[in-house]
């Protein structure tokens, strides 16, 4: 029998964007004071995790966060392309309620049911939620019985728990709220069956 892998999977540190509360999905933004400290944080936690790998995504943000995980450990990530955030179309750079005012009927559906109804020129969620789950499914099947850190982003990574999970991506913003930065959200992956096995714990 093939050995769990157990995936250890955490929000990058806090952005400029973030602090201000405004949409930060594609664009490369660089992490806050606070957002380093976060980092340096999780870097702590490594040290005593027993970690194998440690796997990014591809946007500066997650890079930076995994630096002091990867200095406290030795291990020398990995990026994953198909761990990069959801494109947020028009709502890149702005504010829930600025985007009220401007596009109104569409922040409605969106809110209504964002995996039907995403945001005018971003990406489709339920396409991004398969995109995210194949890689992290592909991560574990790669290590049997390894203790994996992925570092990436809130909503992709909430989609890719509801695909992992059996829970539908329309409810994504329900069932899951937002993941804080640099915590921990544990999965137990053995046969490609996946168990949560903790959501959301502070570094």
């Amino acid at each position: 029998m093939t050995a769990a892998t157990t995936l250890f999977l955490t929000r990058h540190g806090e952005t400029v964007w973030h602090e201000e509360n405004r949409y930060t999905g594609v664009s490369d933004i660089d992490l806050t004071p606070l957002g380093r400290d976060q980092a340096e944080a999780l870097g702590a936690w490594a040290a005593g995790a027993g970690l194998d790998a440690i796997v990014t995504s591809p946007l500066s943000r997650a890079r930076v966060t995994a630096a002091p995980a990867a200095r406290a450990t030795g291990l020398t990530p990995v990026v994953e392309p198909d761990l990069r955030e959801v494109d947020f179309g028009i709502a890149e750079g702005r504010t829930l309620g600025e985007l009220r005012v401007s596009h109104p009927d569409e922040v409605a559906a969106f809110l209504a049911d964002p995996a039907a109804h995403p945001l005018p020129g971003g990406d489709d969620p339920v396409a991004a939620a398969a995109r995210a789950a194949g890689a992290l499914l592909r991560l574990a099947a790669g290590r049997p019985g390894q203790r994996v850190l992925a570092v990436a982003h809130n909503t992709l990574f909430r989609l890719a728990l509801c695909r992992l999970l059996g829970l539908r991506e329309s409810e994504y913003r329900r069932i899951l709220p937002g993941l804080r930065n640099c915590a921990i959200t544990e999965l137990r992956v053995s046969a490609g069956q996946v168990s949560l096995m903790a959501y959301n714990v502070p570094t």
